[in-house]
């Protein structure tokens, strides 16, 4: 049998997925179901007076009704799971439902209970709330400002935290440096807009004091362990079961209040109790992604090298501190300051900063497209400043391929990597020359033609536990798998991650399959139960492959280290002298002995005839905790041409050229470049969150927010160099967050270089069409161009 690691085979999930066959949290209905509905605050930031429930519990078919005084010594508030050491953090108590104050608009009031949904959200009209409004604060740099609306007592000038990260001199740096150039840079707010909008079904069987959670989510032993401690019941009284999940791109890491209502009512009820939240109520109660404001500077020689860099950045927090909000801007942003890049001197300091906004949490990338961001579009602002080709700073500047392991400035040690080959190779498809050639007739033509470049390095496989533990994570980063062999040879695979997309189904079983020299179709990924399946961390940080892939794959070893036991004592040989051939263990010497995997499975599980000391039954348990994170990396390249007259950015060619080591199924890593490019190109030019003056969330509704069009995409030319890894035996990197983390840059830094001859050089995006015409009759009216 050919070997499958390596093969594009189609993914296994996909036939039920696109046939309406599968099943959501929504789909989930149990004998009894009751409806909850979450009656949310229309205020950004007020406090809180009577909460009168009366005229909502006497509605037809309404059941109860509980305001957030009704549950506050019930409940413990929503934990926030990452406290990032040595910063100062404050992370003021997150009640479930609000009491005293609301801070954000869709801040959780009260909640209705009723025998249909529409019988619990015509109820929620019937509450009546007293709002005294405060005034509002969504901008992150304003909010910590003096005389800025305070949202927590015990947090001063809502600062959260102040994180500093340090390597080298970089004051020194700067003040000895030829060249000089910095740039005000926000990241806005996102909404991660998954297909699927958040959901829960929760069962109490008073009996025997289980509780039982369907939930949209994407590490379910984390919402299982978060759960036990807001209902203060015992952990192992808690099942978490997430079946299909819409999509996620982190907006379901976190566990939610709303998840942790819905087991409360179940549990006073008696009665299955689905929650399910609606467009609207996604946008304005499930967290976003960005909100930075960013103060950037980098300085270097005149003939390109880069000496350093420094940061100020307010990264906005909203109301509370989610799940693994602290995290995001510190360590999976700051410790990313020196990218692809050997920058000896570094300074950047993070202020978290709580505004009346939702809550802001990890979103594609978390953390490392704003780091890739600021650090490419300062390389394209230095090339300009010096009068160099910006692929010459970059080629300048890259990590030696022959330098890794390579420890950069923040502390990292990058595993490895071959920055120089993912360049040329998009440089090469591209022909960069010829297009720098067209570039400068187009020009001549009064055609404003450019191209952008974003050679990125990222930190994922989020792991080890140790290090997770320094950083305040509050919980491992290890994972597991559990490889069990029926008499039939059938193979079930139990792993704690929770594929959600990725494709893992259909990755682990090709690991699998490899090893044992069977057909993928007899190889089954069970996961999302946590009764069922070994202690997991979840799947985020590009980490499922990295570190579930590498437990399945060392369970699958175990198995067939056991199995070869089996076969050479059936073929009355010694274990040295099998070697596996054509999918099977032969004798050597004696091709005609042979043993196949299918074989030595079976009468490991009938127990006839096994060697002394070896127990029946065939399966085995493996945990993996990795000794660094994985790098990844590459070169992306996008083309572009502005229309002066309209401001109109169109793409004219994507191409992303990727490393993550060997790649298990090219077709699902092309898939998952493309995903997180269009997410990526969605961002630079159209996505944006906006509030106005009063904390009202104005892209409220698809309607209003941008989310990209398949027609509005280009084709993605895509290609991949092969580096492996050394911190796993499989040598593979994450690719989840890859495209998204490198396309923003190479996007703005193309229409950057389109108007540089207006002596435009920088525009903050989303570059929608009224920015970028605006940018250029500002430039005209100062004479660029001219």
């Amino acid at each position: 049998m050919p070997t499958l690691f390596g093969s594009g085979i189609k993914r296994r999930e996909d036939p039920r997925l696109i046939t309406g066959r599968a099943t959501y949290t929504d789909d989930v209905k149990l004998p009894g179901l009751i409806y909850l509905a979450i009656l949310r605050s229309p205020y950004a930031h007020a406090k809180l007076g009577k909460v009168d429930t009366k005229a909502a519990k006497a509605a037809p078919g309404v059941l109860a009704v509980y305001a957030g005084a009704d549950i506050t010594d019930r409940v413990v508030p929503v934990p926030c799971a990452w406290n990032v050491p040595n910063c100062n953090l404050k992370t003021p108590p997150h009640p479930l439902l609000a009491h005293q104050k609301v801070r954000y608009v869709g801040d959780g009031v009260a909640m209705v209970i009723a025998e249909s949904r529409a019988a619990a959200r015509d109820a929620l009209d019937l509450i009546e709330v007293d709002y005294e409004p405060l005034k509002a604060v969504t901008d992150p740099e304003r909010a910590c400002q003096q005389g800025a609306p305070q949202l927590h007592a015990d947090v001063p000038n809502n600062l959260a935290f102040t994180w500093v990260v340090a390597g080298g001199n970089a004051d020194e740096a700067f003040a000895k440096a030829e060249a000089k150039v910095s740039l005000r840079i926000v990241q806005q707010r996102l909404l991660p807009t998954a297909m699927e909008p958040r959901a829960a079904v929760a069962s109490y069987n008073a009996g025997t004091g289980q509780l039982t959670l369907w939930a949209t989510s994407q590490n379910p032993h984390i919402h299982r362990f978060l759960c036990s401690v807001m209902l203060k019941i015992p952990e192992h009284r808690v099942r978490v079961i997430a079946p299909e999940v819409g999509g996620g791109f982190g907006s379901k890491i976190p566990c939610y209040a709303d998840e942790v209502l819905a087991c409360l009512a179940s549990m006073d009820l008696g009665r299955p109790v689905k929650w399910t939240e609606d467009r609207s109520e996604n946008y304005k109660a499930t967290i976003h992604g960005r909100d930075h404001v960013e103060y950037v500077e980098m300085c270097g020689t005149r003939d390109g090298k880069i000496t350093g860099l420094r940061t100020r950045v307010y990264a906005g927090l909203g109301g509370y501190a989610s799940t693994a909000a602290p995290g995001v801007p510190t360590i999976l942003h700051g410790l990313m300051y020196s990218g692809a890049y050997t920058i000896p001197n570094i300074h950047g300091t993070v202020h978290g900063v709580y505004t009346t906004a939702t809550p802001v949490d990890a979103y594609r990338g978390a953390g490392r497209p704003e780091a890739t961001y600021l650090i490419e579009r300062l390389v394209d602002t230095l090339a300009r400043e010096i009068g160099m080709d910006p692929v010459e700073v970059r080629r300048k500047n890259f990590i030696p391929k022959d330098a890794f392991p390579y420890t950069v400035a923040t502390g990292l040690t990058y595993d490895s990597g071959n920055y120089h080959g993912t360049l040329d190779k998009a440089l090469g498809m591209l022909d960069y020359g010829a297009f720098r050639a067209e570039q400068e007739k187009a020009r001549q033509q009064g055609r404003y033609l450019g191209v952008g470049v974003s050679s990125y390095a990222e930190i994922c496989g989020l792991g080890p536990s140790q290090v997770a533990g320094a950083v305040g994570f509050g919980g491992g980063l290890y994972d597991s798998a559990v490889v069990r062999v029926y008499p039939t040879g059938m193979v079930r695979v139990y792993i704690g991650t929770k594929p959600h997309g990725q494709g893992e189904e259909t990755t682990f079983a090709q690991i699998v399959a490899d090893e044992f020299g069977y057909p993928v179709e007899s190889v089954e990924i069970v996961h999302g139960d946590t009764e069922s399946t070994p202690q997991g961390w979840g799947t985020y940080g590009s980490r499922t492959t990295a570190v579930g892939g590498t437990a399945v794959k060392l369970a699958a070893q175990r198995v067939k280290e056991k199995a070869k036991k089996v076969a050479a004592h059936l073929l009355e040989a010694n274990e040295a002298d099998l070697e596996w051939k054509d999918d099977a263990w032969v004798v050597r010497g004696s091709p005609d002995k042979r043993k196949s995997f299918a074989e030595a499975a079976l009468m490991a599980n009938v127990a006839w005839n096994l060697p002394a000391g070896v127990e029946p039954g065939l399966e085995a348990t493996a945990f993996f905790d990795p000794t660094n994170f994985v790098y990844p990396f590459g070169t992306h390249l996008c083309t572009v041409e502005v229309n002066p007259e309209t401001g109109q950015v169109t793409v004219l060619r994507y191409i992303a050229v990727d490393d993550c080591g060997p790649p298990i199924n090219p077709m699902i890593v092309e898939g998952q470049v493309h995903g997180g490019v269009i997410q990526g190109i969605g961002e630079a030019l159209q996505e944006m969150a906006v509030y106005d003056a009063e904390g009202q969330l104005l892209t409220g509704t698809m309607m209003d927010y941008a989310v990209p069009k398949a027609s509005q995409m280009p084709k993605i030319e895509t290609a991949h160099t092969v580096t492996p890894s050394p911190v796993n035996p499989l040598g593979v990197k994450g690719v989840g967050e890859t495209g998204t983390i490198a396309s923003v840059a190479a996007v703005v830094n193309a229409v950057c270089d389109a108007l540089a001859p207006l002596g435009i050089k920088h525009i903050d995006k989303p570059l929608t069409p009224a920015r970028v015409w605006a940018a250029i009759q500002q430039a005209k009216g100062n004479g660029g161009g001219r």
